[in-house]
């Protein structure tokens, strides 16, 4: 269109002819059919040729509506946890909207609505009249046209290009012939495909109402807190009266001088009351009801919308876990942004796992016994501290609990006031809005459990646990090397100081022994308890790979909570492991059903190995580290767990399920770093909160979920199979120590004994030769010295022969009274018997016959008691 400058003449001749045809198009659109605008400048010929050669099909899109995230409570109801939205929208059916609304919207914008077929001839009249003579473009749109209008608008709202964002909207709203055009064609087009009450519905439903909120629905709810169906007459003139010029009639601008709270927001009362005018004129109202309705205050009641996780309150943590979840579905886009973009624009209800009666537990728990910040009150230091509850549904992966002890933000401005506001969610892994993870300490154990388990070693076998400065070489199949050797710079120790060098891997559960683990793990391949973990599902919080070392095993990574609580839920699942969802139901806009993320389940471990482990960790809670979490929990039922502590008390938690609840609790070190044990909160002692906050949530979920027993662990798992030691001695030791491992023994070399077999043979084994053993059990392999001999057999010998064989020991003899004269002089007894293994120049007792008692050599009167002696120290050597 020429920007040149219209002649009067001109101006005048465009007016005449545009006059005609706009008689002409009246009688056009009368009967339906399409009308033709002229255009200055333009024949009539012309003008209809180019009317009609324009597009008269608008697809009408999904308009911009809120999401909300939900949780579902106890009785089946929704609970609304947040919002997300780029434009406050929440679409209504017309029925839902006050009559008053709807008859305002007609006599206020668009009083012939009802008569014209998409083109109110007398309004584009007006308004053409105005730009022709140089009186500015002016309204005079229909409500179809507006509709159309804010459609064309809505289409450009999805583009993410500014430069095509921008273009496209100064397409649909730049005030030109041009554009009033291709509206009134789309307008005629409307028209014929939906109904008069489709179109006001549509209408009333995308229009904008001010700032960021559209649509008559949220309209009601955001200036006067209630609904479209319940807006009064002289609310639903006030609302309309914003769509005029939403800019300057909305009214939650309380300050403004023209349209303000002073002044009793005389711009929009002025606009109101003339829509209540044009109401009454077209008899929709009654004089009285007018007269009532412009004599009311505005008085709007402004009631913000709630928007982001923020507003989830104690929930918004595990709500920021969710819309993590929605970035990374497919199919809300391509990537993260588009996703996210899709999601606030969609109308999408999102309905989640989060069980709020456990939730509430959780958050009231957490708030008893962990600050939000620590500071000590004698030396002012401060201390970041952390509280952390996750809750994992046993055989489902569902997330029934997320909570922590900070209050959620991402205002970089709230988050500058201090350490208890964050954004960072503790329990998740960093790609899920978490932190990069804290060390779970003992916890960790159970990975080494379950692969000891599952290389065939029973419960009762024991193991060198022994500390000590230098552990040697572990198996890691990891390496090209296959093995990895530690120096003196390893040298963990327990926690109690227990000092203990042959436990059990029982025992080590039961009580946590660091050097029982390490003991375990030197027996196993390091490589593969770390792909145990893995099998259940854990990975590094930050995104790195599990290491393999040593010092891994016991709990020396940093870990989200939530992988942790997955992994009890598969041990506890029979090892059956279920990954982590979070989201039940998806439904769109229109209704339709769209499938969430699914669970995925993979057996870490076969159930034998799953029962094992889960009659080590029951004991645990019965017997071991956690019987306070036990102790404090009703109602009961069977329940397995593991605690953990990190060096210097840093880190402590509770981890344990039931058959169909797990949990983890914490109490961190976000930052810096606190002995919990030298730490006390108003509820306690800090590393003791665990065994206060566990027991609290778990209280409320065997009361809801109960619980079943876990399956009975068999007796190979608990015993292991049984064996009996091989009799090795007089072996080569490498003959021997081939024998041993052939029947199924780790060998421990026992260095050298007494003994009469031949020096540097083997002098025997611990357990002894025929004793029963669990298969994989340690037998310690003792070496011979070869200076013993074992005793000849004297008994009846004269005591004079009986002298001559003993020659190489030192012989005491004892005389006792007989009667059998033959046995005169003969040697009765001896100590040590024949047949032991003596050293050579060791003592001998020997008890002579005699008949005659005066005879009797009483040697120093001491010879029983150097007999007796003797036979004591006999005795424990045969031990």
């Amino acid at each position: 269109m020429s920007a040149k400058k219209r002649t009067v003449s001109g101006a005048l001749g465009g007016l005449l002819g545009f006059i005609g045809m706009s008689a002409v198009a009246g009688v056009l659109v009368t009967v339906g059919v399409t009308p033709a605008l002229a255009i200055t400048g333009m024949t009539a010929t012309n003008t209809i040729n180019a009317f009609e050669s324009l597009p008269d099909y608008l697809k009408v899109d999904q308009l911009s509506q809120v999401s909300t995230i939900w949780a579902v409570q106890n009785d089946g109801n929704p609970y609304p946890l947040a919002n997300f939205y780029d434009q406050n929208r929440i679409e209504v059916p017309l029925e839902s909207m006050s009559q008053f609304v709807q008859d305002a919207a007609v006599a206020g914008e668009d009083p012939r609505f009802l008569q014209h077929g998409g083109v109110d001839i007398q309004g584009t009249v007006r308004g053409a009249l105005s730009t022709i003579t140089g009186g500015g473009t002016q309204g005079g749109s229909s409500i179809t046209q507006q509709y159309v209008k804010n459609v064309l608008v809505q289409k450009c709202e999805v583009l993410t290009d500014e430069e095509e964002l921008d273009a496209c909207y100064l397409d649909a709203t730049e005030t030109s012939p041009d554009r009033k055009l291709r509206e009134m064609r789309y307008a005629i087009g409307v028209e014929k495909t939906y109904s008069k009450d489709e179109i006001l519905q549509g209408y009333l439903n995308i229009t904008l109402f001010g700032g960021s909120t559209y649509g008559i629905e949220s309209a009601a709810n955001y200036y006067f807190n209630t609904t479209a169906a319940n807006l009064t007459l002289a609310q639903s003139a006030s609302l309309i009266a914003i769509v005029n010029n939403p800019e300057k009639f909305r009214l939650d601008k309380p300050n403004s001088e023209t349209n303000g709270a002073a002044n009793a927001y005389q711009a929009n009362k002025e606009r109101r009351d003339y829509i209540l005018g044009e109401m009454l004129k077209y008899k929709k109202v009654t004089q009285e009801q007018y007269d009532e309705a412009v004599a009311t205050v505005i008085e709007p009641t402004i009631t913000e919308p709630s928007t982001g996780c923020q507003t989830a309150g104690g929930s918004a943590y595990f709500c920021d876990y969710v819309t993590h979840i929605l970035k990374s579905d497919p199919t809300f886009g391509e990537d993260e942004e588009t996703r996210m973009l899709n999601f606030r624009r969609g109308g999408y209800d999102i309905y989640t796992t989060l069980d709020l009666e456990l939730q509430f537990a959780a958050e009231q728990t957490i708030s008893d016994n962990v600050p939000e910040t620590y500071v000590d009150e004698d030396t002012g230091e401060t201390w970041d501290v952390g509280g952390v509850a996750t809750t994992v549904q046993v055989g489902t992966g569902r997330v029934l609990v997320m909570a922590q002890n900070k209050i959620y933000s991402q205002d970089p401005d709230v988050l500058a006031l201090g350490p208890e506001y964050t954004s960072i969610n503790y329990n998740t892994n960093k790609t899920e809005g978490g932190s990069s993870g804290f060390q779970p300490g003992s916890t960790y154990k159970v990975f080494t459990l379950a692969e000891w388990l599952k290389e065939g070693h029973s419960l009762n076998e024991r193991v060198d646990s022994a500390r000590k400065a230098n552990w040697g070489t572990f198996k890691d199949t990891c390496v090209d090397s296959g093995s990895v050797s530690y120096g003196t710079g390893f040298n963990p120790k327990n926690d109690a100081n227990e000092s203990g060098t042959n436990y059990s891997a029982l025992q080590s559960t039961i009580n946590s022994i660091n050097t029982g683990f390490i003991g375990m793990a030197k027996k196993l391949d390091l490589c593969e308890i770390k792909k145990t973990a893995e099998s259940f599902g854990v990975t590094r919080a930050d995104g790195g790979e599990l290491s393999e070392g040593a010092s891994s095993v016991l709990g020396t990574q940093e870990i989200a909570p939530l992988s942790m609580a997955v992994a009890f839920a598969g041990i506890a699942n029979d090892g059956l492991t279920c990954s982590a969802i979070a989201i039940d139901r998806i439904v769109g806009a229109d209704g339709t059903e769209i499938d969430p993320p699914k669970s995925n389940c993979t057996q870490s471990v076969e159930p034998s190995v799953a029962a094992g482990m889960a009659y080590a960790m029951g004991k645990v809670l019965t017997e071991g580290s956690a019987v306070q979490s036990n102790g404090n929990t009703f109602p009961k039922v069977p329940m397995i767990g593991k605690t953990g502590t990190t060096d210097f008390a840093k880190d402590t938690w509770m981890s344990g399920a039931s058959s169909n609840i797990a949990t983890v609790v914490g109490v961190v070190s976000v930052t810096g770093e606190r002995n919990q044990r030298q730490t006390y909160f108003d509820s306690g002692q800090a590393a003791t909160a665990r065994h206060r906050m566990w027991p609290d949530i778990m209280s409320v979920a065997n009361a809801k979920y109960g619980g079943d027993d876990f399956e009975e662990a068999t007796n190979n798992v608990i015993q292991g199979a049984q064996v009996s030691v091989p009799d090795v001695r007089g072996d080569d030791i490498d003959e021997a120590t081939d024998a041993l491992e052939g029947a199924g023994f780790e060998v421990l070399d026992g260095g050298m004994v007494d003994s009469e077999l031949p020096e540097g043979t083997a002098a025997g084994t611990d357990p002894g030769n025929g004793t029963t053993a669990t298969v994989g059990a340690t037998v310690t392999l003792y070496t011979s010295r070869g200076n013993q001999v074992l005793l000849p057999d004297v008994v009846g010998d004269s005591i004079e022969d009986a002298q001559a064989a003993l020659t190489d020991f030192t012989v005491v003899t004892t005389d006792q009274v007989i009667t059998d004269e033959g046995a005169d002089g003969e040697v009765i007894s001896m100590s040590p018997v024949s047949g032991v293994p003596t050293t050579t120049g060791g003592t001998v007792t020997l008890v002579v016959g005699r008949v005659d008692a005066a005879g009797a050599d009483t040697n120093n009167g001491n010879g029983n008691g150097n007999g007796n002696n003797n036979g004591n120290n006999g005795a424990g050597n045969d031990e």
